[in-house]
């Protein structure tokens, strides 16, 4: 039965839901039940090419010699930084990855060359193992390209990607990220993200192609036969080809309030309807590996649910390769740790990703196989999985004739793929007649955005959350203001670019650049979709008031409400997260010589655009659906259309729930507040620092950091805290998304007392690093969360505390979460 047949079967009974036009059903369930019916989801099965005969008896004779030792290392997935190649010596472990933070020796700018170095020194590592001396995979985000290392090609993010509507790009691209990858010594790629996106709060919500089922159904075979090519029976994966990883299953996107790692609440129907279509033509395609999600269904961690991973995804599903873990996400199901959770592998999980915790886990993963906790026969299966996936991948005798190219490496017909994938990623909601931007004009390029390739590229950029580049970090790549300012100066015309919007000579014409700044999961949660900075705003309206036609370039992850903008704007471009070649803007927004553009806009939203910041749920097919641009809208100049004036009144007033941001700027940011204590008890300063604050053993007073009074001093004359302390929050998934407590400190006067720093109501010193950093000086403190022993993360209600028992003098600044750098490490715990 073809993979088209199939889905269609499936789809008959839930055509209702799958029709763009009609609204999914909702069962009639006061509790949903987390159990799954296999019979009635899709099937698929994964190609014969497979599991064929010889491969079957090549694993056969390979698990006849293998120890149990060596069966439990295959299950284990440990992080480069928290393992060395000598480790292998000791501990049989199955797979290493690079996560968002990790790199060679720490060095997120590592070239070329040190990845290579560090991949190879693994394999030899693993090959020098006594007995069955299984080679390793090596797994790393390829989220848009190969974003992790510097001069890399950087892709539009999916959501861009999902407004283009063109399968064979999207396998063009996965054959190009595929090449990257394979170029730095890495094998494996977690993904393609199959997620569908329900709510734009979602900070992932970009990882998704669209908010219908339809566009990701379209995508996923495309999408893996890029990245793996097409399974040949007998033959491993080419050299130009690396393993993919379908993720995360399942409803990823379909969390409450759109709450990473969330719990999707819905009906089966809904369930298999809304998010689990672009499995079944990833399982048809050969896709090797898939990922297990970190959220819940009904309550349930999709980790844990036997019935989903086992029942439906193995066996009705007929995918035969390898379910891994998401980071430590097996940890998050009742009763386990992330040392210890024989209950995911029982549920169907095959490989633990456990990026720091892979030591214990092995321990006690080998001690619950002996045990009988895990059964011999479940443990096989997931080695066999494993070992089949390795032989297709060909990691035995894999021919690496891609590796160490540097040519490989954001070459030229790789960065003329990203700049059309730009060109058809656009979305032109207005235009009054501005565009395409004429031959001859004078134009001024505004906003800090406009020559920012890292702010164009987005989170899962170089680093995890994508906030630390610059323009460096991109070699031959393209900022949107250069891009503009060639083919301006190509059509006669001249460009000047004004971060602030100042001019000199009066423009013809506008061209402002702005939106969201970086974010990936956690910090990327938003409470409303009001797009919040004021700046572009009162810049568009001062053009606006001085009568200079202006075109709004607009960076974002998702649809926003930016209605005073548009109205403010003559022109107004979703131009998404475009990666590192902006010039495929310009390709768009600027005619030629002769009066017209090379290419129209053909991008169309794969996202409903918002009528009210309130609208995070706005899905095609909702009963009430009233989008200000609905799915499938975009405008182009073969067709142009006015729309007339958007209303300004955003429906809400939340403002995003701060958990992770303490103290910035100079003040205690809300819901926070600061307290001292000592012997006499607690004084509680509130938000705001003052010469005045409360004297006894503590005192607080405002200084200079950054800028002026940005910081706060601390006295202590005797035994003393000083607590943010505020309403319970839960931190759970910061710890586990490797966030760390960050702040800068500086020594006002020698140390004489030990210093403390404390979290959830646990202590670690750091008396050492601080005397080593000497007076004066502002040293970056990075904890990872995890190096609190204990702490209740579920309700956290004083995430930062400094405390010592005689005199100290220090400054504190920018105290908040923020994401693991490599000097992050844990000091000695109390």
């Amino acid at each position: 039965m073809s993979a088209s047949r199939r889905t269609l079967l499936t789809a008959a009974a839930l055509a209702v839901v799958l029709s763009a036009g009609a609204a999914p059903c909702v069962a009639a369930q006061e509790t949903p039940s987390a159990g799954a019916n296999p019979a009635v989801w899709p099937q698929a099965a994964s190609p014969a090419a497979l599991t064929d005969a010889a491969t079957e008896a090549r694993i056969d004779a390979l698990m006849a010699r293998m120890t149990l030792e060596e069966k439990v290392g295959q299950l284990i997935q440990a992080d480069i930084g928290s393992i060395t190649p000598a480790d292998l010596a000791v501990y049989p472990i199955g797979s290493i990855l690079a996560g968002g933070n990790s790199a060679p020796e720490g060095n997120e700018r590592a070239p070329l060359a040190d990845w290579v170095a560090l991949s190879r020194a693994f394999r030899a590592a693993a090959a020098d193992r006594p007995g069955a001396a299984i080679p390793l995979m090596f797994g790393i985000d390829a989220v848009h390209g190969h974003n992790n290392i510097v001069g890399a090609t950087l892709f539009p993010h999916n959501i861009g990607l999902g407004a283009a509507r063109d399968p064979d790009l999207i396998e063009r691209i996965g054959a190009a990220t595929a090449q990257e990858v394979a170029a730095s010594g890495a094998d494996w790629t977690f993904g393609p993200t199959l997620a569908v996106p329900r709510n734009d709060r979602w900070g992932r919500a970009y990882e998704g192609y669209g908010e219908h089922p339809e566009i990701v159904t379209l995508y996923a075979g495309p999408m893996t036969r890029g990245l793996q090519g097409v399974l040949v029976e007998g033959r491993p994966l080419a050299a130009e080809h690396i393993a993919g990883s379908a993720k995360h299953f399942l409803a990823d996107g379909g969390t409450t309030d759109g709450i990473d790692q969330g719990d999707a609440v819905l009906s089966e129907a809904d369930l298999i309807a809304l998010h689990a279509q672009g499995y079944v033509p990833a399982i048809d395609g050969g896709v090797l590996t898939v990922m297990a999600s970190f959220s819940s269904w009904n309550g349930v961690k999709i980790t844990g649910n036997r019935s989903l991973l086992t029942d439906v995804l193995k066996d009705r599903m007929g995918f035969a390769g390898f379910v891994v873990g998401d980071w430590n996400a097996h940890g998050q199901i009742p009763g386990c740790s992330n040392e210890s959770c024989p209950q995911a592998i029982n549920a169907g999980l095959d490989m633990f990703m456990a990026p720091d915790s892979w030591r214990g886990l092995y321990a006690n993963t080998l001690a619950q196989a002996r045990a009988g906790e895990i059964s011999a026969a479940r443990l096989d299966d997931a080695v066999r999985r494993i070992l089949r996936v390795k032989f297709k991948l060909g990691v035995f005798d894999r021919d690496r004739s891609l590796e160490d190219r540097p040519e490989v490496l954001g070459s030229a017909s790789h960065r003329d793929l990203a700049r059309e994938a730009v060109r058809k990623s656009l979305v032109l909601l207005k235009n009054e007649g501005v565009l395409p931007i004429r031959p001859g004009a004078r134009v001024l390029v505004a906003g800090e955005a406009a020559d920012s390739i890292g702010q164009a590229s987005g989170g899962w950029t170089v680093s995890w959350q994508g906030a630390d580049t610059t323009n460096a970090d991109f070699p031959g790549g393209t900022s949107i203001w250069s891009g503009l300012k060639a083919a301006v100066e190509a059509a006669g015309g001249s460009a000047t670019l004004s971060a602030g919007g100042d001019y000199e000579a009066r423009p013809d014409v506008a061209i402002v650049v702005f939106g969201e700044t970086p974010y990936a999961e956690f910090q990327g949660d938003v409470e409303t979709l009001d797009y919040g900075p004021e700046e572009p705003l009162a810049l568009l309206r001062r053009y606006k008031a001085a009568g200079i036609p202006t075109v709004s370039v607009f960076l974002s992850g998702r649809p926003l409400w930016t209605n005073p903008e548009i109205n403010a704007s003559d022109a107004f471009v979703a131009a998404w997260l475009p990666g590192t070649e902006g010039a495929g803007l310009a390709d768009v927004l600027v005619a030629g010589p002769d009066g017209r553009s090379a290419h129209d806009f053909s991008g169309r939203l794969s996202f409903s655009w918002p009528r009210e910041a309130g609208q995070d749920v706005l899905n095609v097919g909702d009963a009430e659906y009233t989008p200000q641009f609905a799915y499938g809208y975009g405008l182009d100049y073969a067709a142009p259309a006015h729309i007339g004036r958007l209303s300004e009144e955003p429906g809400v007033t939340a403002r995003r729930a701060n958990v992770d941001a303490y103290f910035s700027d100079g003040r205690i940011q809300a819901p926070w507040s600061l307290m001292l204590r000592d012997g006499g008890g607690d004084s509680r300063v509130g938000t705001v620092l003052a010469a005045t604050s409360p004297r006894g053993a503590v005192a607080v007073r405002p200084t200079d950091g950054a800028a002026q009074e940005s910081a706060m001093a601390l006295t202590f004359t005797g035994a003393g805290q000083v607590l943010i302390t505020g309403p319970a929050v839960d931190l759970s998934r910061q710890s586990n998304g490797d966030m760390v407590l960050g702040l800068l400190i500086r020594l006002d006067a020698p140390l004489a007392d030990p210093v403390e720093v404390g979290f959830g109501g646990r202590w670690l010193d750091i008396t050492v690093p601080l005397a080593a950093a000497g007076n004066g000086q502002w040293i970056p403190v990075r904890i990872p969360l995890s190096c609190f022993p204990s702490a209740d993360l579920n309700a956290i209600e004083t995430p930062f505390a400094l405390r010592t028992a005689g005199s100290l003098r220090v400054s504190l600044a920018d105290i908040g979460l923020t994401t693991r750098t490599a000097e992050a490490r844990c000091p000695s715990a109390r």
